[in-house]
């Protein structure tokens, strides 16, 4: 079995996080975004408009994924609106070389997700490396 650590590295580096939504009528989308992992909490913005931003307003339940099958982390749970205070800022710059919040159109939210539920594994070590992880 893996280690939160493990995974938690993972999510720290990771560009790219995939959004997995489901609208008022329970139609699915998924979708990349850019975010950060930031003392546990993933945080990521999108237009209010968009789908992902349409869907989160009718139902903030969410499941992230990173690129890698061979390296799996999966994270479940509920988004809540967020505002971008300095430590987002600052780790979001740092990664993307962009700071968030110049030059946005007005219509973005950014949201935070503490996972309720994560699922890691390898792919090369699988199921023996499958680790479920429950937070209260």
């Amino acid at each position: 079995m893996l280690d939160w650590a493990w995974a938690s590295q993972r999510l720290e580096a990771a560009r790219n996080y995939w959004i997995g939504t489901a609208g008022a009528d329970g139609r699915p989308g998924a979708a990349p975004v850019w975010g950060v992992w930031l003392d546990g909490v993933l945080r990521f913005g999108t237009s209010r408009a968009s789908r992902k931003g349409r869907n989160l307003a009718a139902d903030p339940r969410v499941v992230v994924h990173l690129e890698s099958g061979d390296e799996v982390v999966i994270l479940e749970g509920r988004v809540e609106e967020t505002e971008i205070d300095a430590p987002l800022a600052d780790a979001y710059e740092r990664k993307y070389a962009m700071r968030p919040g110049e030059d946005q159109s007005a219509g973005e939210a950014w949201y935070e997700l503490r996972p309720r539920m994560a699922l890691a594994w390898t792919e090369r070590e699988y199921p023996r490396t499958a680790t479920r992880f429950d937070f209260a």
